[in-house]
């Protein structure tokens, strides 16, 4: 697991104890925080968008994991979270090449994303594993 602040909190119960969950709540308040130091008027554009995104990966898994009885909905939830992961993939390339991150921050949260995006295709290729 990754050495967060956020990763270290004990989250009572059901989904908060997924790692995928864990992992996607930790990035994206590492994203929330890094936000604070984009320019003010991208406020209301990347940077709530950004924001927006990647609060959805972890609001779709407790969704799904809430209703995982109904395979169908578990495994559309779990896609509707991997699609907001790639969104925000594509507001960190915003991010990168606009100059509000590092190429460093951008390839740690990438490689983070993108291990987020293997574990929910996991769920979604074996939503038996999660009822």
């Amino acid at each position: 697991i990754w050495k967060s602040n956020y990763c270290t909190k004990k989250m009572p119960g059901g989904f908060k104890n997924l790692l995928v969950y864990k992992k996607a709540f930790a990035l994206a308040m590492e994203i929330f925080e890094i936000t604070k130091t984009y320019p003010k008027e991208e406020l209301f554009s990347l940077t709530s968008q950004i924001r927006k995104s990647s609060r959805s990966v972890c609001s779709f898994i407790g969704e799904g994991y809430r209703k995982r009885q109904y395979t169908a909905h578990f495994v559309s939830k779990m896609s509707d979270a991997d699609m907001e992961n790639s969104e925000t993939q594509v507001w960190l390339d915003f991010s990168l090449s606009c100059n509000y991150i590092n190429e460093q921050i951008y390839l740690d949260y990438k490689e983070r994303s993108e291990e987020v995006g293997k574990m929910l295709n996991h769920m979604i290729e074996n939503p038996d594993k999660y009822e």
